[in-house]
């Protein structure tokens, strides 16, 4: 069958010489299949979600934001970190869905869950199709940093494909997102999709 197992090769030290807020390096010494040992220098991550917002009109909900590492502006889906000790994933996704664009959801589904770069990082990412589409209520979030000046739009799913092979859009999340809708739409539909509430065996776990 295809499919990631887990596996854990030994660590003879590890060591974690940079902790930042919220995300850290480490570097540990890995045993080879030769009996030699390498170093593995990685970020540590506590994981993180985003949401594919579908409207009726079959427009994909984004969020437009700078991002300082690539000194660019981004088209983005909502998306944040998984930083509360404890938080259900579908919350943590329900609460960014609403700081960043105001808005709720009536139909959740697990769309996809990836690593955003296993050669050098632990995040694990779960991806969201959000659909039956409405206004938030109450007092809208008080943004600060980047998230000052975000930016919304909803664009036509077949719209974003041709522009992310068309090499105008870059975020992984957004590209992973869109081609997984697109699958799901043309396959088996989106009821075919996992629950909300799907196991998560990718979820970030705990160093020794």
């Amino acid at each position: 069958m295809i499919e990631d197992v887990a596996e854990e090769w030994a660590v003879r030290s590890a060591s974690q010489p940079f902790q930042g807020r919220v995300t850290g390096v480490r570097s540990d010494e890995v045993l080879m299949p030769d009996g030699s040992y390498a170093r593995r220098d990685y970020q540590t991550h506590p994981g993180s979600v985003a949401v594919l917002a579908l409207d009726a009109q079959q427009r994909v909900l984004l969020v437009r934001q700078y991002r300082h590492p690539v000194r660019q502006r981004l088209w983005e889906l909502p998306a944040g970190l998984l930083d509360v000790p404890g938080e259900n994933p579908l919350h943590a996704a329900q609460r960014e869905l609403f700081e960043e664009a105001y808005c709720k959801a009536g139909q959740w589904r697990v769309l996809v869950d990836i690593y955003t770069s296993p050669g050098g990082s632990n995040e694990a990412l779960r991806i969201f199709l959000a659909t039956d589409l409405a206004e938030a209520e109450g007092e809208r979030y008080e943004a600060g940093g980047e998230e000052q000046e975000i930016e919304t739009a909803r664009v036509p799913v077949a719209e974003l494909i041709e522009r992310l092979l068309a090499g105008e859009l870059h975020n992984p999340t957004l590209v992973t997102g869109t081609l997984a809708l697109h699958a799901a739409l043309t396959g088996a539909g989106p009821d075919a999709l996992r629950p909300a509430d799907a196991p998560w065996p990718a979820r970030p776990f705990d160093l020794p």
